[in-house]
């Protein structure tokens, strides 16, 4: 039970972050450095109870890389996403209104870039945290909020940046997107986590 509440926690920070700082509309570079900072710290934070995986589509990507029990990536799903939605309503709540949601017009182009930058989420975190070759180093919560910065930077405009169905359904519930276009986000991320896990095998050969 305590990888579940860590992964509540954790996740719940992050996307309390994203609303926090995009329902206001903060400018320039405040939202992106502060969610990639949030997730930063929460992966440090938990990364040693649960593995810090705080997003559906890095479970699966650690699932299928075979470092975490098949028993654990439901559970593992329902208290990332219980998260996410609990956290929007507090972001809400402390903001005093909801997002205006973004209209993602070109869906392909929105796929493309969920799918790149969780695939490069996925694939960051799996060859920091569960390779061999950087096996207790101490910069694995770095590079991961950087990877998920660089991403919000990046494609944020074209997407709205989730790269994580546990903030696309967070976002979804604080207006920032449209619930009808959340199953880009989740569609795509969960996609991005799969192929990195298979790309992380090829590219790793006998790091079992």
């Amino acid at each position: 039970m305590n990888k579940y509440i860590a992964e509540f926690i954790g996740t719940f920070f992050l996307v309390l972050t994203v609303g926090c700082t995009v329902i206001p509309g903060a400018t320039g570079v405040i939202a992106p450095l502060a969610i990639g900072a949030s997730l930063m710290v929460m992966v440090f934070a938990t990364g040693h109870i649960s593995g810090g995986h705080l997003n559906p589509a890095v479970t699966l990507a650690v699932f299928l890389r075979g470092r975490c029990e098949a028993k654990d990536v439901i559970p593992y799903w329902i208290a990332q996403v219980a998260a996410g939605v609990c956290a929007a309503f507090v972001a809400v709540f402390l903001c005093g209104k909801s997002g205006t949601p973004m209209e993602i017009t070109n869906v392909p182009a929105a796929l493309v870039a969920e799918f790149a930058f969780t695939f490069a989420l996925a694939f960051v975190v799996l060859n920091v945290a569960t390779a061999k070759g950087t096996a207790n180093n101490s910069f694995y919560g770095l590079a991961i909020g950087m990877t998920v910065m660089v991403g919000a930077f990046a494609v944020g405009a074209i997407s709205g940046g989730a790269f994580n169905p546990a903030v696309a359904v967070g976002i979804g519930v604080m207006k920032l997107v449209s619930v009808s276009q959340v199953w880009i986000h989740i569609v795509a991320d969960l996609v991005g986590g799969a192929v990195a896990a298979l790309t992380f095998k090829i590219v790793n050969p006998g790091d079992e």
